[in-house]
């Protein structure tokens, strides 16, 4: 007989994380749990077996798998073709963001953030359907699965030196509303979810150690993760289509539909200008990069880092001129 299960990906830190704490949880009816196996999906498999120890749950099975390679999507279905299991809940929280302007990103970077956010959120989601969607009516709307999509507040308006992840979460907001009504007549429910800043270790990783906190108006809207997941998972079992998160970010989701856009950006541009960095600094390499290569920041709003032993192996197997770039996690400019 088939396993019901649900598939969190991102779970190793974060908002993902966050979800694996509070889905071991679920006594509810809404995607048939408690589920029988609970995928938890990251980069960082020994943070999951970590997680896992600590929570003393036997149904977590850690998947290490870098979304962003095909071959390691491949075989995540190949698993779902081989074990057949009824997918009660998706939640798809892993995400990538890096502040700058796009002239100082190297183009890598920028694909890497669009085949993270868009291409295999699309994909995974595709993957996962025929496992959740019932061609016979077994579902009710009580008890039927669900898909959770991590979007941002970012993906509300263009974000000058964040450019390529808010377009990418505006991809996200976009796919998942309309998937919402292509699988509704199944009673599927996908909910969008949209945070603003998260309480995470995205400042010091983004700066170098310089900062810690978020400061000005950020430092008063940062969310916690252990409440956004539990807020979603409100949303999704309630049917919702989607959840803007925390006031700051719902009067940014109103304004952003009654303010001209170009309002917005022309007070941006003056009063929170895009800091770039000049030919000299990139050249020497002075910013804090990390190795370019593909990095899956666990769970959309927050920065998993590189653990000291990949770094000093990646390091050691690069060259030493070889370009990297600095990561960080989302942040809404506001």
């Amino acid at each position: 007989m088939s396993k019901n299960i649900a598939i969190i990906t991102g779970a190793s830190s974060g908002i993902g994380k966050a979800f694996l704490e509070e889905i071991v949880k679920e006594r509810g009816a809404y995607g048939c749990v408690p589920f029988e196996e609970i995928w938890a999906v990251a980069r960082r498999e020994d943070k999951i077996v970590e997680t896992k120890a600590l929570l003393g749950e036997d149904r977590i099975v850690p998947i290490k798998a870098d979304l962003s390679s095909p071959e390691d999507l491949s075989a995540l279905a190949d698993r779902m073709a081989s074990e057949k299991p009824v997918i009660g809940l998706l939640v798809n929280c892993a995400g990538m963001g890096m502040k700058g302007a796009v002239e100082d990103l190297p183009a890598q970077t920028i694909e890497d953030t669009l085949d993270v956010n868009c291409t295999s959120l699309a994909k995974l989601t595709r993957i996962c359907l025929p496992y959740m969607i019932s061609k016979t009516p077994i579902w009710t709307m009580d008890n039927s699965p669900r898909i959770i999509n991590i979007a941002s507040s970012a993906g509300f308006l263009p974000q000058p030196g964040f450019a390529a992840y808010a377009a990418s979460k505006s991809f996200v907001i976009s796919f998942s509303r309309a998937l919402y009504y292509e699988l509704i007549d199944y009673n599927v429910v996908v909910t969008t979810v949209c945070p603003g800043p998260v309480k995470t270790d995205f400042q010091r990783k983004a700066t170098g150690g310089v900062q810690t906190d978020f400061t000005g108006f950020r430092q008063y809207v940062v969310a916690d993760p252990v409440k956004l997941a539990k807020a979603a998972i409100k949303a999704s079992r309630s049917g919702r289509q989607m959840l803007v998160y925390g006031f700051s970010q719902k009067a940014l989701h109103v304004a952003a539909k009654i303010i001209p856009t170009s309002w917005i950006l022309f007070i941006e541009k003056a009063f929170m200008p895009v800091q770039k960095a000049s030919a000299e600094v990139v050249e020497e390499g002075s910013i804090p990069y990390v190795p370019e290569e593909r990095r899956e920041l666990e769970s959309g709003a927050s920065v998993e880092g590189i653990p000291a032993a990949e770094s000093e192996e990646a390091a050691a197997s690069e060259d030493e001129d070889k370009e990297t770039v600095s990561v960080s996690e989302p942040e809404v400019s506001i």
